[in-house]
């Protein structure tokens, strides 16, 4: 979902950034999910391939494999105790994807709304930095202490939306290698465009924000 990439996208980039103490930081990455976020979101599109592959190519089963993975993964986080919003946010994922591969009976539509979100992500990042909202500000800004105050500090507004620029052309190559390999039909090449693209993309755009932003120091609260 939009929410589980921007709350994944602040997770990355606050945690490279923000120069507070532990105590806040701990706060912050608690209630983001932290790594388990990752996980929980990124495991069923995984089980979805391999299961797919080693069961004769069986729809259903990979399905069926990703989707209980996904309720297995929620419930080991209420027994532990941990936050399960990242999970459930991932389950509900899963259950869209499963559900619209079921109807079909194509494989490959199990990708379709991971298409559908990149191109949205893609829009979103770029409309908000073409008005001068860029949505890493709205998102970063009250965790690293400055609230909204960049937008009167140029040089951070600039480098935001610099930042933000990075994220528009992840989505877009995304969509511009997967897309083609979804109408090819394809399953497994797309899988694992879709694994490789996923998180070290995903990594490696957050590292790229950090170096841009950390040269700009942040607008201070008078």
């Amino acid at each position: 979902t939009w929410f589980r990439t921007c709350q994944r996208g602040i997770w990355i980039n606050w945690r490279m950034s923000y120069q507070g103490h532990n105590e806040d930081k701990d706060k912050v990455l608690n209630a983001l999910g932290g790594k388990r976020g990752l996980i929980d979101s990124g495991l069923p599109s995984l089980v979805f391939l391999v299961v797919f592959n080693i069961s004769g190519k069986d729809v259903n089963a990979a399905l069926y494999a990703a989707v209980a993975l996904s309720i297995v993964l929620t419930l080991l986080r209420l027994l532990k105790r941990e936050t399960i919003q990242h999970a459930f946010s991932g389950l509900i994922g899963v259950g869209i994807c499963a559900l619209i591969s079921k109807r079909t009976g194509n494989a490959a539509d199990f990708y379709l709304p991971g298409l559908w979100i990149n191109a949205g992500y893609g829009l979103l990042y770029a409309i908000t930095n073409l008005v001068k909202w860029p949505i890493l500000g709205v998102m970063l800004g009250p965790i690293l202490g400055e609230n909204l105050l960049w937008r009167k500090d140029s040089a951070r507004l600039n480098a935001y939306i610099k930042a933000g620029w990075l994220w528009v052309a992840m989505f877009a190559a995304r969509l511009i290698v997967q897309y083609p390999l979804y109408k090819s039909g394809n399953i497994n090449v797309l899988g694992t465009a879709r694994l490789l693209m996923g998180y070290p993309l995903f990594i490696l755009t957050a590292w790229g924000t950090w170096q841009i932003l950390r040269k700009t120091p942040t607008t201070k609260v008078n």
